[in-house]
């Protein structure tokens, strides 16, 4: 599997994250959304240079000319209800992109023991087409092999390229056994060694739902 960290390279992709990081600065729910819808559209742009176009002839006032147009069909997935503000940021760049939606969330049973409990699928059909699945936080990597397994009822994407924001080391490893034999790539903005008794990254930056959408009731 490949593994594209964008924050291994100097862009303005850094600045956002740090400001998502920023223990004070993520208190503004409304920046921490836009951060992450600006990350979003930063990391489908890097996507999109992965993908199959297509030359067509474009009219002009002046006369024609050749442009490069896409040619893969896009499905953006995302995992409910942090991963919104990022898909709606790679929305906003694949704008005709067919959408899907996980509903899934940790049901924790004894102590720091959790499963992760599926509630509802929402997606097109995948067949032959391009599948880019969001989730800005990538801990144990449990959440994301389940929704990519489960978004399959719905046919093989001819290609997935997973995207998350912050991954653990732990996550990044499982993901590439789980899935090694798959037509995936993932994407990261950072890779933090340490997970938590219950599974939350550090450093990380906190709750990426709650951050976003304010805090939920256990």
């Amino acid at each position: 599997m490949k593994v594209v960290n964008l924050g291994e390279t100097d862009s303005v992709f850094s600045q956002f994250l740090y400001e998502m990081r920023h223990s004070q600065i993520q208190q503004d729910s409304m920046r921490f959304r836009i951060n992450m819808q600006r990350i979003g559209a930063l990391m489908a742009y890097e996507i999109s240079k992965e993908l199959q176009f297509k030359t067509e002839e474009v009219i002009t006032p002046l006369g024609s000319a050749n442009a490069r147009l896409l040619k893969d069909q896009v499905v953006l997935a995302t995992i409910l209800r942090a991963g919104l503000p990022m898909q709606d940021g790679m929305l906003q760049v694949f704008d005709r992109a067919e959408n899907a939606f996980v509903s899934a969330y940790r049901k924790y049973e004894q102590g720091d023991d959790f499963h992760i409990e599926f509630e509802h699928f929402s997606a097109p059909r995948l067949d032959n087409k391009v599948m880019i699945l969001a989730d800005p936080m990538m801990a144990t990597g449990a959440s994301m092999e389940l929704s990519y397994n489960g978004l399959l009822q719905n046919g093989t994407p001819k290609h997935t390229h997973i995207a998350t924001i912050i991954a653990s080391r732990e996550g990044v490893d499982y993901i590439q056994n789980k899935l090694s034999d798959v037509d995936v790539t993932l994407w990261v903005g950072a890779v933090d060694d340490e997970l938590t008794s219950k599974s939350y990254i550090v450093p990380g930056l906190g709750d990426a739902g709650d951050l976003a959408f304010g805090s939920k009731s256990d």
